[in-house]
């Protein structure tokens, strides 16, 4: 009776067993695929992250472009190789800043004029590109902008393409037709190269279901499911794909479509496109047979323990010697932790003098920093004293005559003419009281804290200081300001780079033929431009490379240590804003300073 109580509890707990076997597995199953899924979720939304980002990146890039007005003389004057040759050379340029695959400009008829790859064997100049939908779509007034992927007719290489309608005049855009059409390609192969560390597929299909990029180079240009014959006309209309015939990847060896599956999906961009990935369902079950492995072995474990349940009298000893051991590691594992806490509080109190040390580093930095700009000031201060002392001798000068002729005008008793030799005095009292608190506001440290400035009056200010020196020279000053632009810095500091700016300017033209110095203030995509151009000699190419470095200066020795460009770029740099200098075509040379638009309705 005993042995068949046995027997029965012996197979309950069997049964016990497997049921809690399959149900770790399945359990474990399930939470693997929803780890897989969400982990999947994750790397996808990243994965779609960057690539919106890419193609939304360059979206305004051909709608500005189009604004230019070299692109529209192009059109209306195709027969200007000049022209045309301008602005290939312009297309390049931008090309090679945004790190985009092309830039062309196609007549209305779809025939490339002007391109960024105009010196490349492949060259789309002389290609006509009217059957693409990007350029039916804007000649044909169906949307604002142009979106196609393809692979390149000329180049045969794939890039995704945005074009925007060029019209005669900015004005007249939305209210003619087009004279042509500009378009950038982007490529994307970076990211195809990104998902090929990627265990999982990853694949970007179009609206149709054609994967065009994907880790897995089979799946490239073959469909999600077969496709009807309009479709595949339509692709072929197109050249999308370089006229290859789509087939779908079920038409693959069982091999080659190796993790193609269940997948989880994201729309993508302007064109119906979506971004796959194919989780590894294998993990799934693996997963689930590693826990039911796990549980298989604390069931083996429990029932060796069971087992040597009746030899616990034997094997007391034994385990008396491994609660001692425990112990002794248990021991040893306590000073290891008070070990590493110890070694963690130095390691943070060794961090926290380092974050101190950099902070006094940061305040010795900025005090530096700003002493040296106000050094700046007062050496410019020191290069202008005989200007400000001329200024100054004229009012004291008339001072002292008219005080005279009012104590000969008092002896006689002329009261009238007494009067109006001290209104006299007073306005030249007036006028050096105001050159005195321009420099005293030029001269004095700034605050340091940024607020609205306009630059129209700061440069008006440097003018008022540079005023003696400009009627020396008889230099001709050509000034192009608006009434108020704004930004947010510091006006002494902005006088002190237009200061700085000018007397380089007026250096450079002092032994010109014609002596002239032109100040231009714009606005220009939200930033103000601050553009001082001369008629000077131009700047060589070596000098502009090292133009900024500090104590880099042309002039000769003892009259300037090579601080002023270093200043204010720095200056301008605190302020967010870029300094920048170039020849111009004409001669001479252009520095420019950009600063961010403040918004007066903010």
């Amino acid at each position: 009776m005993n042995s068949y109580k046995r027997q029965i509890a012996m197979l309950l707990l069997a049964t016990l067993a497997v049921v809690s076997i399959f149900a770790t597995y399945l359990f474990s199953s399930y939470q693997a695929r929803k780890d897989l899924r969400q982990s999947g979720e994750r790397q996808l939304q990243m994965i779609a992250l960057d690539l919106e980002a890419v193609l939304e990146r360059h979206e305004t890039l051909p709608y500005t472009l189009s604004y230019l007005p070299q692109v529209a003389q192009v059109l209306a004057h195709p027969e200007s190789q000049d022209g045309i040759r301008a602005l290939n050379l312009d297309l390049q340029a931008i090309q090679q800043q945004a790190k985009i695959a092309a830039i062309y400009l196609m007549d209305a008829q779809g025939n490339t004029i002007a391109a960024s790859n105009w010196d490349q064997p492949q060259s789309y100049i002389g290609q006509n590109f009217s059957f693409r939908p990007y350029f039916q779509d804007v000649m044909q007034r169906r949307s604002g902008a142009g979106h196609f992927y393809a692979i390149g007719n000329t180049t045969n290489i794939p890039g995704y393409f945005i074009s925007q309608p060029v019209f005669a005049s900015p004005g007249l855009r939305g209210s003619s037709e087009p004279i042509g059409v500009l378009a950038v390609k982007i490529s994307l192969h970076e990211f195809e190269k990104a998902w090929r560390s990627s265990e999982d597929p990853i694949a970007l299909s179009d609206r149709h279901g054609v994967v065009f990029l994907s880790n897995r180079e089979v799946w490239q240009y073959r469909s999600l499911r077969p496709l009807d014959a309009e479709v595949q006309r339509d692709i072929q209309a197109t050249l999308q794909y370089s006229g290859k015939t789509i087939h779908a990847i079920s038409a693959l060896s069982k091999k080659e479509q190796n993790g193609y599956g269940e997948y989880l999906t994201r729309p993508i961009g302007r064109l119906g496109w979506q971004l796959m990935l194919f989780p590894d369902e294998a993990k799934v079950n693996t997963a689930g047979l590693e826990s039911a492995a796990i549980v298989l072995l604390l069931l083996v474990v429990l029932a060796t323990i069971a087992a040597a349940w009746d030899q616990r009298q034997q094997r007391l000893q034994e385990r008396l010697a491994a609660q001692q051991a425990l112990q002794q590691a248990a021991a040893q594992l306590e000073q290891r932790i008070a070990q590493r806490t110890r070694d963690l509080t130095q390691a943070n109190a060794d961090w926290e003098a380092q974050f101190c040390k950099l902070q006094q580093a940061e305040q010795v930095l900025r005090s530096t920093q700003n002493e040296m700009v106000q050094t700046g000031k007062l050496a410019m201060l020191g290069q202008m004293a005989a200007g400000i002392t001329h200024e100054l001798n004229q009012p004291l000068t008339a001072i002292r005559a008219f005080a005279d002729n009012a104590d000969v005008y008092l002896q006689r008793g002329k009261l009238e003419q007494v009067s109006a030799n001290l209104h006299h005095i007073s306005s030249a009292s007036e006028r050096m009281g105001i050159i005195i608190a321009q420099l005293k506001g030029f001269a004095r440290k700034s605050s340091e804290q940024l607020q609205a400035v306009n630059v129209t009056q700061s440069v008006h200010a440097a003018i008022a200081l540079l005023q003696n020196d400009l009627h020396r020279l008889g230099l001709q000053l050509e000034l192009h300001l608006p009434e108020s632009l704004l930004v947010l810095g510091d006006n002494i500091r902005l006088e002190q780079v237009i200061v700085n700016l000018l007397r380089n300017a007026m250096d450079a033209v002092e032994q010109q033929p014609r002596i002239w110095i032109e100040i231009r203030v714009s606005e220009q995509v939200g930033q103000v431009w601050i553009q001082i151009s001369d008629s000077g000699a131009g700047l060589p190419d070596a000098v502009i490379a090292h133009l900024f470095e500090p104590f880099f200066t042309t002039k000769p020795s003892g009259q300037g240590l090579g601080l002023g460009l270093a200043i204010s770029s720095s200056i301008v740099q605190a302020m967010n804003g870029t300094l920048q200098a170039e020849n111009r075509s004409a001669g001479g040379a252009c520095f420019t300073v950009r600063l961010p638009l403040l918004n007066a309705a903010s």
